[in-house]
């Protein structure tokens, strides 16, 4: 399904390109999130990645790979398609005014299950490839579950099929969406919903966040580089699977008293990790008031810890009350943006942290 807008007074179109079009030449790419070059493209799994090109021209071709995944496609920074399980192959984007455009290719889904591949921005007809976007100066990283990936944000209800969910999740118009368009920030998202810091939802068998979080993919196969990637702001949010359940038998803990123990332990150990890679990075955990203040209080009490143990540049959010209303009471757009703000009252309170 291909849902097209309108640019100013020109209607720019994005259709699948006529069997046996030529790509031209690939425009170079920048690329936010983790990819693994692939012979038909770049693979990814983390949500929120994007891509962007630029050219000189009327049209330029996108290629879609395999995976099912929404994406959202955007010229010169505004909306111009999305394409929901758009089939693998050459897709035009055309209807453009003379001169130089970005293109940008946005993933909205999440792909917990399995990879998707993107093939690449490549030249048609009278384009002129142009280098690729320079990065920007600001960067944010952001580290959680369900919350920070928009699990079925754009729904407007909480009844939700898992199709539904899949559809209605939007991480571009989540939190990392709207808070790194609010700075003008380069951003790179690595959550998964369902996952914790040492528990999952209800104890189901799964890696946890700082399992997966040093791949590429959700396999494990490949370690990250993470060369050139160096955030000024890492934004986490995680504890609501570890404790917004209880305990059942069989699981490792015998009381909450231990998974509490355990969760600080692997948690500060985690952000020790995180701030030995990026030793001038601010690290921001924020959380909601799920589980009568539980999840809070420990993320406050990770934060104490870690600053009377000496590590600077540590802070905690609270984020608003929530309405709550998008699939399985989760945060709504709406909900996204009031944690956006409230995240955003912090950094604007702490303007050093861009100066890094």
């Amino acid at each position: 399904m291909i849902a097209a807008l309108l640019l100013a007074a020109v209607a720019i179109t994005v259709t699948p390109a006529p069997a046996r079009t030529a790509a031209g030449a690939a425009l170079p790419l920048r690329i936010g999130g983790r990819a693994e070059r692939v012979a038909d493209g770049w693979r990814r799994q983390w949500p929120g990645t994007y891509f962007e090109g630029a050219f000189r021209g009327r049209q330029a071709l996108l290629r879609v790979g395999p995976g099912e995944v929404i994406l959202h496609v955007l010229v010169d920074g505004r909306p111009a398609a999305t394409l929901v399980k758009p089939a693998p192959g050459l897709y035009r984007v055309a209807g453009l005014s003379a001169g130089r455009h970005v293109l940008r290719v946005e993933v909205a889904s999440e792909s917990q299950a399995a990879p998707t591949t993107f093939g690449g921005l490549f030249a048609d007809a009278g384009t002129t490839p142009l280098a690729a976007p320079p990065p920007l100066p600001r960067r944010i990283e952001f580290i959680g579950d369900s919350h920070t990936v928009g699990y079925g944000n754009t729904a407007g209800t909480r009844d939700c099929t898992q199709d539904q969910v899949w559809a209605t999740t939007d991480t571009s118009q989540g939190i990392a969406g709207v808070t790194a368009r609010r700075y003008g920030a380069d951003y790179r998202v690595h959550a998964i919903s369902g996952r914790g810091v040492v528990r999952n939802y209800a104890g189901f068998a799964a890696d946890k966040v700082p399992d997966a979080y040093p791949y590429v993919l959700f396999d494990k196969a490949q370690a990250a580089d993470t060369a050139g990637w160096d955030p000024q702001l890492i934004v986490i949010a995680l504890g609501t699977n570890d404790f917004s359940t209880a305990l059942k038998p069989g699981e490792p803990w015998k009381d909450r008293d231990a998974l509490h123990a355990d969760y600080e332990a692997r948690y500060m150990t985690f952000i020790r990790t995180l701030r030995a890679r990026h030793p001038h990075a601010q690290v921001l955990l924020w959380a909601t008031d799920f589980a009568d203040g539980e999840i809070a209080a420990e993320e406050r009490r990770v934060v104490a810890r870690l600053t009377a143990a000496g590590m600077r540049d540590m802070g905690f959010v609270a984020a608003p009350r929530l309405a709550l209303n998008a699939c399985h009471a989760h945060p709504s757009v709406a909900d996204d943006r009031l944690i956006s703000d409230a995240i955003a009252r912090y950094v604007d309170a702490h303007p050093a942290i861009w100066r890094r």
